[in-house]
């Protein structure tokens, strides 16, 4: 299976599920797309010797551009790791239950439009939350709205910063999205097997 990391930032979540599949058999990193040509992430791919491309909005929304370069790359799945655009509908359709994002928080509280990054977890803090979490979920056209594959928490103290808050869903991004992934595409590599 060649996965697609779409990223718009530093790239840590798209460096550990690179790392992460380096040795797999049946899932390859074949392709990191950013829509910001001074992403890192970009900088990280290149190193491990991903491919890259950088695809602003504007062509992000156009079938001619994105869709040719996904086929070009043979691409079977698509993950968001810190991606901000919305994805464009026809994408989705495209690629139905095949896009999955992870969100810095509990969905379906703090998310939604203007809730992503730092955002987040300024949200979190001021809601005086006792724990917060990952989620990862399908996209749809419904901003962080889609289908919610997994879900992991931390707790909160009331000492907690929005920094400190950012470290605690670090922490649980790294040690839980590759892992998700891996239950998700074995999944999906059976249900092929058996309709094959």
């Amino acid at each position: 299976m060649n996965i697609a990391i779409f990223v718009s930032g530093s790239g840590t979540n798209c460096e550990n599920i690179i790392r992460y599949f380096r040795a797999s058999e049946h899932v390859c990193t074949s392709l990191v797309v950013s829509n910001r040509s001074d992403a890192f992430a970009l900088e990280r791919a290149k190193r491990l010797g991903v491919p890259s491309a950088v695809v602003p909005k504007a062509q992000l929304n156009d079938p001619a551009v994105i869709l040719p370069l996904l086929q070009e790359h043979q691409i079977d799945f698509i993950v968001l790791a810190g991606f901000l655009p919305m994805v464009p509908n026809f994408l989705i359709d495209a690629f139905p239950r095949r896009i999955v994002n992870i969100h810095p928080a509990l969905l379906p509280k703090h998310g939604g439009k203007g809730m992503w990054g730092h955002h987040v977890h300024e949200a979190v803090k001021a809601a005086g939350d006792t724990e917060t979490g990952i989620t990862i979920h399908y996209v749809t056209p419904v901003c962080d709205g889609g289908e919610i594959i997994a879900q992991f928490r931390t707790s909160l103290t009331p000492e907690d910063t929005p920094d400190t808050i950012a470290e605690k869903v670090h922490l649980l991004e790294m040690a839980h999205f590759p892992q998700v992934l891996e239950e998700l595409f074995a999944g999906m590599c059976a249900s092929d097997v058996t309709n094959a």
